[in-house]
């Protein structure tokens, strides 16, 4: 969509005062301002109005969110504003944004560069293992390593935050309509795809009377409880992210959907956004039952980069829609608790959904901030399963 208005200009008559007669054959001036006005001739695409039309409802709707009593849509006023959104050319933009964010910079602007950045998004650099100089663009400055020792792995528990960020939402999951943040929700079926081609699950077909039977078939254990954690990654947060627990990955599964923002104050109006956007899948198990990792992608993430799933790309030319995802299988791949996984080019967000006892308690709280390595749980899961086994 262009958002540039065309500008055509008469280059005989521009700048010059003109004479024009009149039926009596008399000649009158006319004012260098009138010339002005009717000789540029503006032609302006539909898309300028249309953008306007999206930026005004914008403010409108974040000052009067229009939702349904079941928080998942919006009045129609709203909706044509969601539209608008969508329709943008975000995967566009991202691809440039990316493009320009891997250019090298000159070594002696750097520090200075990189300072100013830090100190916008609040980046800590005392953590960085290298110098500032030593990396090439800003794109290198988001995946940057950090010291061995910032981000110690609890060994407490055996499951851990992936990365850092911001809890955006946890708790269990009770039904096809998932937490997205706080009110608004989206769908796990569209989310994890259907249950029927999953191939770690049942095969048994559902049909949308059956969300509840899909959540159920994703245990191993009918008696355990699916949890959901959700991470936002700021600009100004360490863009790597790791294994949050021991586990077999069976496979991946790439979905190449749209670029939405992923920002919280974004997220809360659009309803399905994370059934929307681009994501990578990884499908497995963990001492609790069923594992599921995801990397959501967002508006300005050049690239998802995975470091076990070399065949992996993101953020290219879109597939024909005839094909929602593309899957691969990873051979069962083991990664250990803390391990590294992968990075962002760029910010996003990271949802775990993971299988665990009933009884099992989060020991983190809504909104906080939470480094990589943290612990998400005070024990151990399956320890109490496993001491029993030994006594027997």
């Amino acid at each position: 969509m262009y958002t540039k208005g065309i500008l055509r200009i008469s280059t005989q008559q521009r700048f010059s005062r003109k004479y024009v007669s009149n039926a009596n054959t008399k000649q009158r001036k006319i004012s260098p301002w009138y010339s002005f006005v009717k000789q540029w001739e503006w032609s302006v695409p539909v898309g300028v109005g249309v953008s306007l039309l999206a930026v005004l409802q914008w403010r409108h709707l974040r000052r009067y969110p229009y939702r349904t009593e079941d928080n998942s849509m919006y009045e129609p006023i709203n909706i044509l504003v969601v539209n608008c959104y969508y329709y943008l050319p975000l995967r566009i933009i991202s691809r440039i944004w990316g493009w320009i964010a891997s250019l090298e910079l000159p070594v002696a602007l750097r520090p200075t560069l990189y300072g100013l950045y830090a100190k916008a998004f609040n980046a800590n650099l005392d953590e960085i293992d290298l110098s500032l100089s030593d990396f090439p663009s800003l794109v290198d400055f988001f995946v940057r390593p950090l010291k061995s020792d910032a981000r110690p792995i609890d060994a407490n528990t055996n499951i851990v935050s992936p990365a850092d960020g911001r809890v955006v939402y946890f708790g269990p999951v009770t039904s096809c309509r998932v937490e997205q943040v706080k009110g608004v929700t989206y769908n796990l079926r569209h989310f994890l795809g259907d249950l029927h081609i999953l191939p770690a699950v049942n095969t048994r077909n559902f049909t949308k009377e059956d969300d509840d039977a899909y959540v159920k078939s994703l245990l191993t254990n009918p008696t355990n409880q699916l949890y959901q954690l959700t991470v936002y990654l700021a600009p100004g947060d360490y863009h790597r992210f790791h294994s949050s627990t021991d586990w077999e990955i069976e496979f991946r599964r790439h979905f190449q959907g749209k670029l939405l923002s992923v920002n919280p104050k974004i997220v809360q109006y659009l309803p399905d956004l994370f059934s929307i956007n681009e994501r990578v899948l990884y499908v497995g198990k963990w001492a609790g039952g069923f594992m599921a990792y995801t990397a959501v992608g967002a508006t300005n993430v050049g690239s998802i980069k995975v470091y076990c799933d070399k065949e992996l790309h993101t953020n290219t030319i879109m597939w024909p829609e005839a094909k929602n995802w593309k899957d691969a299988s990873l051979g069962c791949a083991h990664i250990r608790k803390g391990e590294l996984f992968g990075e962002f080019r760029m910010g996003s967000t990271i949802v775990l959904l993971f299988e665990a006892p009933e009884n099992f308690q989060f020991c983190v709280n809504l909104e906080q901030p939470i480094k990589m390595g943290q612990a998400l749980a005070e024990c151990a899961v399956g320890s109490e399963e496993k001491q029993r086994a030994h006594s027997l």
